[in-house]
């Protein structure tokens, strides 16, 4: 016997869609709460960071802390609008990867370590928003899945 598919034919589109908008969704979360967790020590206690001299964007720590602390809680409420599929978040996500890998690109010198899994936790982001097509990322939230 031969097995016939009856599934919508862009079933596999519509899952990957699916799962990399659930993926840069999380991963934008990850990365918005280790931002805010970076801003928090930096504004609290800045002896916990290097300090490095005669660097060229070198910011008062403090400065740098609310600096994170805003990218972090853009990125949080933005990875909310990625659970909603909404078209905005998508692009926002995007922007938002940008911005927090120049702002722990900059600050490298404070904490290297940290801002190297972040430059990569937000290259991911960006990757996986911008792999899904539009049509795929609106027929993926707007269709009801069928029964195989």
């Amino acid at each position: 016997m031969t097995a016939t598919h009856t599934g919508h034919p862009h079933s596999a589109k519509r899952h990957w869609a699916e799962g990399l908008t659930v993926f840069a969704a999380i991963m934008l979360m990850i990365a918005g709460v280790l931002d805010i967790l970076r801003g928090i020590m930096a504004v609290a206690e800045d002896d916990l960071f290097v300090n490095t001299p005669n660097y060229i964007f070198e910011f008062d720590l403090t400065s740098w802390g609310w600096i994170h602390l805003a990218l972090g809680a853009a990125a949080v409420i933005v990875s909310i609008g990625l659970f909603q599929a909404s078209t905005w978040a998508r692009v926002a996500g995007m922007v938002i990867g940008g911005l927090i890998i120049i702002g722990n690109f900059l600050s490298m010198p404070y904490y290297p370590v940290w801002s190297i899994v972040m430059i990569a936790f937000s290259a991911f982001i960006i990757w996986a928003l911008s792999v899904v097509r539009q049509e795929d990322f609106d027929e993926s939230f707007t269709t009801p899945p069928r029964n195989l």
